[in-house]
């Protein structure tokens, strides 16, 4: 009789206890950075079919939940996966077949460069990006003497590291017809003693960049896979990619259906005429991890290049403002045109000229408050005055804080003491905004997202450069650095709803690093490694 009330009491208790779910994964003992409204640090996670079905203490998700997959991280650090608001990932891809010429420090390096890369360079053409005069002891525009030395009959196109002026030998100005005659609305073709120098201003580049041949399909393919596993390394779970074609759409959505491209896309059109009506009909294109949201317009060009358009003359180029590449009332066009619509408006503009334009337009278009989440790429040069455009019509400030450390050794030049203060405000515009977007604009900028956070809160260079800090008022705290490269930028595209923190019903996009970001000591930042990362609960790497 004792026996068998034993057993039936045993009976009762297991029929009683709770049967656990199954679930994909479960990640426990770990300190999960969520960026939740309160910013709640979690210790446990349960994810089925990519989504976050619980979060939690580490007790309640294991008394729950059970999967095949159960990893006990030993107090690592599980932040939302990393969001770049502005960067240019195919275009990055299919740079490497190209010559880089990043970090070099004098023209005669760049000569030796792409003597070595012409002995093997994949195609005809000499194809190299990546300089920056300002980084050489003689920061002048290089000429193209030594190239018509070198390349006699051979054409050469060498990009500067922001995309905004390139130096092309004679064979390449003679293929296309350029001469001292040559006139180009929003660029320009200079000249020095009446003579071409082979440098091309903005617009000016496409007279040659747009009809130099392209990379097979294959090829770019193949790119593309390489700087995914790039991004995956640098916890990076969704990029947006700023200024594409149709073909590369297309090619990537072809990539990621057939599962060989796992990495999310934000997609934002290059600013091509034919594009609008088409599309404008088609509306925003949208799948698991692919979405053509909007149009990228350019307003200018770049500080560095004396192409961004300033309200004042450059300090160090009187009389000379820079110039806008859109006509005002064509930038007005489109505006009016994608306010009828879903898709967003993403204008690069880095003058504060170009700015106050932009702003201007939005301002006419949107009326009032709103839910367009228009953007404003770079804001890098902006009268204080214009800044209460962002929160009066709902405008997004988007930019790169590695821009404001790689700029600031010449910066002042170009703007002066007073106007120098008034750039790469970050601070100044999340306070105006209530929001702030962060990226690199990779490959201009370095593609790690720790450097990313690094300048936004240090506002120094990976050399700890300078002590103090560039213009520390505008540096951002660590929890809004945070915000900014997840769900800010998330906010960004219409996903905050679906990834950029760590909340139940979000997709389980999440990385594992060695660093807490929001308390280690400054200098571990940019050396942070990632552990792990994932997206809609896969290990991607």
């Amino acid at each position: 009789m004792l026996k068998n009330t034993f057993i039936f009491t045993l009976a009762i208790l297991f029929s009683c206890s709770p049967k656990k779910e199954i679930v994909d994964l479960i990640i426990h003992h770990a300190k999960i950075c969520s960026v939740d409204s309160t910013f709640t640090i979690y210790e446990a996670m349960a994810i089925k079919n990519g989504k976050i079905v619980e979060i939690g203490k580490n007790q309640i998700i294991l008394n729950n939940y059970e999967s095949e997959q159960t990893i006990n991280v030993n107090g690592k650090f599980i932040f939302p996966g990393f969001i770049d608001a502005h960067c240019h990932f195919t275009g990055y891809a299919t740079d490497l077949w190209k010559c880089d010429l990043t970090g070099t420090k004098s023209f005669k390096e760049i000569l030796d460069k792409i003597k070595n890369y012409s002995k093997d360079a994949p195609m005809y053409w000499i194809y190299a990006r990546g300089w920056d005069q300002n980084d050489w002891d003689l920061k002048e525009y290089p000429n193209k003497k030594e190239l018509d030395k070198l390349f006699p009959s051979r054409p050469v196109f060498l990009k500067r590291i922001d995309g905004h002026a390139a130096l092309v030998n004679q064979v390449a100005l003679d293929l296309f017809g350029i001469n001292k005659k040559t006139k180009v609305k929003g660029g320009s073709v200079e000249l020095k003693d009446g003579k071409l120098t082979g440098i091309l201003i903005d617009n000016a580049m496409d007279l040659v960049d747009k009809k130099i041949p392209i990379i097979s399909d294959s090829l770019a393919k193949k790119y593309y896979k390489v700087i995914e596993k790039k991004c995956f390394s640098f916890g990076l779970t969704q990029v947006h990619d700023c200024g594409v074609s149709e073909q590369t759409i297309e090619l990537i959505d072809q990539e990621q259906k057939d599962g060989k491209l796992k990495i999310k896309i934000f997609a934002l059109l290059q600013d091509e005429p034919s594009y609008y009506e088409k599309w404008l009909k088609k509306g925003v294109y949208k799948t698991e991890r692919l979405t053509v949201g909007g149009f990228k317009l350019y307003a200018d060009g770049a500080l560095g290049s004396r192409g961004a358009c300033l309200l004042k003359s450059y300090t160090d180029m009187p009389n000379w403002k820079g110039f806008l590449l859109n006509d005002s009332d064509r930038m007005y066009e489109i505006a009016q045109k994608l306010y009828k619509s879903n898709f967003q408006l993403c204008t690069h503009a880095i003058g504060d000229s170009a700015n106050r334009q932009i702003l201007k337009i939005y301002a006419s278009t949107l009326k009032t408050k709103n839910n367009k989440r228009w953007r404003i790429e770079h804001a890098q040069v902006l009268n204080k005055s214009d800044l209460n455009y962002f929160n009066k019509y709902s405008i997004i400030p988007s930019v790169q804080p590695t821009h404001a450390t790689s700029d600031m050794y010449w910066a002042k030049n170009r703007l002066g003491e007073k106007r120098i203060k008034e750039a790469y405000a970050y601070n100044d515009l999340l306070k105006a905004a209530g929001y702030i977007a962060l990226g690199t604009d990779f490959p201009v900028e370095d593609i790690s997202p720790f450097k990313t956070f690094y300048a936004a809160v240090a506002r120094q260079d990976s050399n700890g450069f300078p002590t103090e800090g560039f213009q520390k008022e505008n540096a951002l705290s660590r929890k809004n650095a945070l915000k900014g490269m997840t769900i800010w930028a998330a906010y960004a595209n219409f996903a905050e709803t679906k990834i950029g923190s760590l909340e139940k019903g979000k997709m389980g996009d999440f990385i594992i690093l060695d660093t807490d970001l929001l308390s280690c000591d400054l200098k571990k930042i940019i050396k942070t490694k990632v552990l792990a990362t994932y997206i809609n609960g896969e290990k991607v790497y």
